[in-house]
């Protein structure tokens, strides 16, 4: 039990030092967009807001899905760096169940555990919100997610929807942050 203690702690630590949205108990149980379409899904999203995520340290965000010939999807994260750089990772998508084709997971890296991928609500067209959770010994959770959008710029209404809607399923959006998508031509 110490030891769990330890590694709790730890985690935690590295958490909030790299400004996670850590949280104590299991994750939420959000419903996901139902007859979910994942061709309709395929193109170039951006970020509009998001909880926060080490991993995201640019601007322009942005992520392109395309369909790969085995069913799977190509995913192509992409930001512009404060010195001008694009950063980029790319990684598979998978929908881990067909009778719930709005839960996916995403592997960026071979050897380490999937990522869930939950649609939770999109038209396709315009807007999509996303989220991402994992439990760690049942004792906490860190989650991420996404407001997107096919434009650049979202209307404050439909954001506002999406807060409420993220909100509603448990997750706290109080360290949701705007994501700055200005300057981001050379993404394009």
């Amino acid at each position: 039990m110490k030891e769990i203690q330890v590694l709790f702690v730890l985690l935690l630590a590295a958490a909030t030092a790299h400004s996670q949205s850590f949280h104590s108990g299991k994750c939420p149980k959000p419903s996901v967009q139902e007859d979910f379409n994942i061709t309709k899904y395929m193109g170039t999203w951006y970020e509009i807001e998001k909880l926060p995520a080490a991993f995201e340290k640019g601007k322009c965000n942005q992520a392109t899905y395309s369909p790969l010939a085995d069913g799977t999807v190509k995913v192509r994260n992409a930001e512009l760096l404060s010195n001008g750089k694009i950063n980029s990772i790319e990684g598979v998508a998978k929908v881990k169940n067909s009778s719930q084709p709005a839960i996916l997971s995403v592997s960026f890296f071979k050897g380490l555990p999937d990522s869930p991928y939950l649609v939770l609500s999109t038209d396709y067209q315009s807007y999509a919100l996303v989220y991402s959770c994992s439990d760690y010994f049942g004792l906490f959770h860190i989650d991420f997610a996404w407001i997107l959008a096919r434009p650049r710029v979202l209307a404050e209404d439909v954001v506002g929807r999406l807060r409420v809607k993220l909100a509603a399923a448990g997750v706290n959006i109080n360290r949701l942050t705007v994501s700055d998508q200005t300057g981001c031509d050379i993404l394009s």
